[in-house]
């Protein structure tokens, strides 16, 4: 598919999810599929019909919007990558794709990061953005 067909798709799903009516709740910490869409350069891309990748609520700012964090299932190093564990697998937080969101992109919550794994990542996000 091309590059222009893609961002149709997205632009079509990015329509639906403006009317969406949304009654969902999050919180802290909640993992969530998110649907980030086709975006350009470096930022990261939301895969498959929904444009999703998974996110953490790193921040929630009001009943609707919040600091998402994606996440990769990608061994990655670097001082913007966190690995964490997420029902005993591997993932990677991203945290120079911090990223303030709707909850209007949320489509289905898989879980929620554990305390000590949720404090990792807070220690790691100040020092990124606090050099």
């Amino acid at each position: 598919m091309d590059f222009i067909e893609l961002l149709k798709r997205w632009f079509k799903l990015k329509i639906a999810l403006w009317n969406k009516e949304n009654k969902i709740v999050f919180k802290q910490g909640d993992l969530w599929w998110c649907s980030l869409g086709v975006n350009l350069g470096e930022e990261i891309f939301g895969k498959g019909e929904k444009f999703t990748r998974p996110v953490l609520i790193f921040k929630k700012f009001t009943g609707n919007s919040f600091l998402g964090l994606p996440l990769t299932t990608h061994g990655k190093k670097g001082t913007w990558y966190v690995e964490t564990k997420v029902r005993d697998e591997k993932q990677w937080v991203i945290l120079n794709q911090a990223r303030i969101l709707d909850k209007k992109r949320l489509t289905n919550r898989f879980g929620v990061l554990g305390s000590a794994e949720y404090q990792k990542v807070k220690k790691r996000f100040l020092e990124f953005y606090g050099s």
